[in-house]
């Protein structure tokens, strides 16, 4: 029996001709990803460990972006131990203030990922780095203690659920809405420690950043891992962003999945996901007449450039509603610099949105835009559980950037089609 494109590289990574699903094995990394929240638990079970170095300087990532910049003298603490750790053990992938971004866009941004390696991050949304057709996934602080001391993780060699994507994504539609809809379809739990594998003529309809999302949200839909195949668009990436050796693996056409699921991207609608699970999704005719008081856009999921440029677009000219708090992150300094040489700062600024320096912030509830009892939000982040960003009593609606810009015009969740 053949592998698919997770298997191949875990089978590669772990010394084995060939891996099956539900086999125990035990990988080489290329990397070891943590944050502000992750690495401080981590240092401290690296430190019982009693070595002096980490298994390999280059191939540790530390990222303070969940609180930073500090929100307060607990998250200062927390950033001060990273710190300390990343100096003490010379870290040479660390960024922080100036340098900083949100770790899942940072990384590739900085070439530290590329097609074909093994990472492991202590942040379930490391999944991202599948878009480039690596197998990376989230982890617990031990588990990311254990690789920086040693090099090496175990994983159960996953299941795969084929998604075959055809056809063009109509206007207003992303990736954001491609991942919602799949999830809506499959439910939280439909693709439970399995890997959700991407192929396809449709593939190479999708941007890099559609791609970023999509496997983003695989953690959502429960998945060990998302991935896709490497093409042109894939490769070229890469070229732009690093200069690591990268290896393009593909699945064998006899290869074992549990299920084919095909999707016609033409036919996806903007889509919207309700409190309180990724899963409660409705299309935007759907909707119906939901108020908000916040809209946000950015975080790992929706803070990259061309997820500017569409919220710009739809913002160019227009005013954010009286009752309607706006609030734009971009993911990386980098991001932020070509919005300002774009003049989309200016537009988010015109329109009476406000710009945050990078942090994951609101995502998860830490700062730049708690909510309060019974208020709403649309977000382009990525998840909507119960106080999620703020008061349990508070609601959060996951949408593209598209429709979480239109919706900060109107006062109330709405089709940029709706803006006037």
């Amino acid at each position: 029996m053949g592998m698919t494109m997770t298997q191949k590289i875990l089978a590669k990574h772990s010394g084995l001709d060939s891996v099956r699903a539900g086999q125990l094995i035990n990988c080489k990394l290329d990397l070891v990803l943590g944050n502000d929240i992750t690495t401080p638990v981590a240092a401290r079970e690296f430190k019982k460990t009693g070595l002096d170095k980490v298994f390999d300087k280059k191939k540790i990532a530390i990222v303070p972006d969940h609180f930073s910049p500090t929100k307060d003298i607990k998250s200062a603490e927390q950033c001060k131990c990273v710190r300390e750790f990343a100096r003490d053990k010379d870290i040479e992938n660390y960024f922080e203030v100036g340098q900083m971004g949100i770790e899942h866009a940072l990384l590739p941004e900085k070439g530290l990922v590329v097609a074909g390696e093994v990472i492991i991050g202590a942040d379930s949304h490391t999944c991202t780095y599948g878009a480039l057709g690596a197998f990376s996934t989230g982890v617990g602080s031990t588990d990311m203690a254990a690789g920086m001391a040693t090099g090496e993780a175990w994983f159960k060699v996953p299941s795969a659920i084929k998604f075959v994507l055809k056809g063009k994504l109509s206007k207003w539609v992303s990736g954001k809405d491609v991942i919602l809809h799949i999830i809506g379809q499959i439910g939280v739990d439909g693709a439970l420690y399995k890997s959700m594998e991407f192929t396809g003529d449709g593939v190479s309809e999708l941007s890099m950043d559609d791609r970023f999302t999509i496997t983003n949200m695989a953690i959502e839909a429960g998945a060990k891992n998302g991935i896709f195949e490497v093409d042109e668009n894939t490769i070229e990436y890469m070229k732009e962003h690093s200069t690591k050796k990268y290896t393009v693996y593909t699945a064998d056409n006899d290869a074992e999945y549990e299920q084919t699921i095909e999707i016609d991207l033409s036919s996806i609608k903007p889509t919207v996901s309700f409190p309180h699970l990724p899963e409660n999704t409705r299309t935007i005719d759907e909707v119906g007449d939901i108020a908000i008081d916040q809209s946000v856009i950015g975080s790992c999921t929706n803070g990259r450039i061309s997820d500017l440029r569409i919220a710009a677009k739809v913002l160019k000219g227009k005013k954010v509603h009286k009752n309607v708090r706006a609030i734009i992150i971009p993911a990386t300094q980098k991001i932020y610099l070509q919005a300002l040489k774009e003049g989309l700062i200016e537009t988010f600024i015109k329109s009476g949105a406000v710009v945050s320096t990078p942090t994951c912030g609101p995502c998860l509830g830490g700062y730049m835009g708690i909510l309060a009892k019974g208020e709403r939000a649309i977000s382009t982040t990525n998840r909507n559980f119960v106080g999620r960003m703020g008061d349990p009593e508070s609601e959060v609606y996951l949408a593209s950037p598209a429709v979480a810009a239109a919706s900060a015009i109107t006062g109330k969740i709405s089709s940029p089609e709706e803006v006037k």
